[in-house]
């Protein structure tokens, strides 16, 4: 839902809970992005026709595009799947924009490593992998979404904080390594997007992006997009490596890295 601001849409959403249960569903809550004047809804109907029948009553306002997703899917990388609590005088809590940072991490040379150490000690170190990157994620705010095997992927909600967060990681990597007789190495990539954009499944765009961005990076590397850029124009030491052509990507992508030592 597009053009609407956050009153349209906290308006929109209560209409939408007074006829739910004329048609079996449940509006489970919603988001909005003032700066994008973008909305998002989380429904659980039998349907998307059903759904949008119940805001064509309510309100007249159809949704734009309509997703089936999974609830677990959304709390990693949303954080709720409920409305936000009230706050203690009764007003309505601020709206949280459902824009979104994702990150990949990626074990350099993964394939290798357990061909060396063999399968019980690469564990360990995907393990060891798996704690800082954890650690780093419950300090600076940021949610797994899931294990890729060989690394995470994490949505924050700040790219302020994904950014700290990377640097996080790569500074424990350091310090592991520096403890360590058998090294770890890591790269990171970082783009930030809307649940619905230009695909049929949340957050595909933006997550596919981040993928093919960390592809990118090299060993102990922190590489961003500039959509992320962009949303940390104080960050002095982020730099430009120039433009990619990227798999699944019609036009070539700028991306810059992040120094983190």
């Amino acid at each position: 839902m597009r053009g609407l601001s956050a009153a349209d849409i906290a308006e929109a959403h209560r209409k939408d809970l007074e006829l739910q249960d004329n048609y079996g569903v449940k509006f489970l809550t919603y988001w909005f992005d003032e700066k994008r004047e973008t909305g998002f809804c989380l429904i659980d109907a039998p349907d998307a026709e059903t759904a949008m029948r119940v805001h064509g009553e309510a309100h007249g306002d159809i949704a734009v595009d309509v997703i089936a997703v999974d609830l677990s899917a959304v709390e990693a990388f949303l954080g709720r799947v409920a409305d936000p609590a009230q706050t203690i005088s009764g007003e309505e809590p601020e709206l949280d924009a459902a824009f979104r940072a994702i990150m990949f991490t990626d074990i350099v040379d993964s394939t290798g490593m357990t061909a060396r150490l063999g399968d019980t000690r690469s564990v360990e170190m995907v393990r060891a992998h798996d704690s800082i990157v954890r650690r780093a994620l419950k300090d600076f705010d940021g949610r797994e979404v899931k294990h890729t095997g060989d690394g995470i992927m994490a949505a924050f909600d700040d790219a302020g904080a994904a950014i700290r967060g990377a640097r996080s990681i790569q500074s424990g990597f350091d310090i592991f390594n520096l403890a360590s007789d058998e090294e770890l190495h890591v790269r990171i990539g970082l783009h930030a997007g809307e649940p619905v954009e230009d695909s049929n499944d949340l957050f595909g765009a933006t997550v596919q992006m981040a993928a093919r961005i960390c592809a990118e990076a090299g060993a102990d590397a922190i590489v961003t997009s500039e959509t992320v850029r962009n949303l940390v124009p104080n960050d002095k030491e982020i730099k430009k490596l120039g433009t990619r052509n990227l798999r699944g990507f019609a036009d070539p992508v700028a991306i810059y890295e992040v120094s983190w030592r």
